[in-house]
């Protein structure tokens, strides 16, 4: 009988658009980066952004600007 812990699966990255809450308001620490980012490339949150919305614009405007890239590579 073997006391191996099962090796945890990463959590697969699932979209958005398909989030039970994404209709949900965006959260504090969404909206707080979000308007690092949207500064940054120039643009306006909505103030009535949804969660996953917020999640979708956070990604095209790390694009964008180059944040949350890894510059490792």
């Amino acid at each position: 009988m073997s006391n191996q812990e099962p090796t945890p699966t990463p959590n697969p990255e699932k979209d958005p658009n398909d989030w039970v809450t994404g209709d949900e308001p965006a959260t504090g620490p969404q909206l707080s980066y979000l308007q690092t980012l949207a500064q940054e490339a120039g643009e306006d949150v909505p103030a009535d952004i949804t969660k996953a919305d917020a999640s979708i614009t956070i990604d095209e405007l790390q694009a964008r600007t180059g944040r949350g890239t890894d510059s490792a590579a």
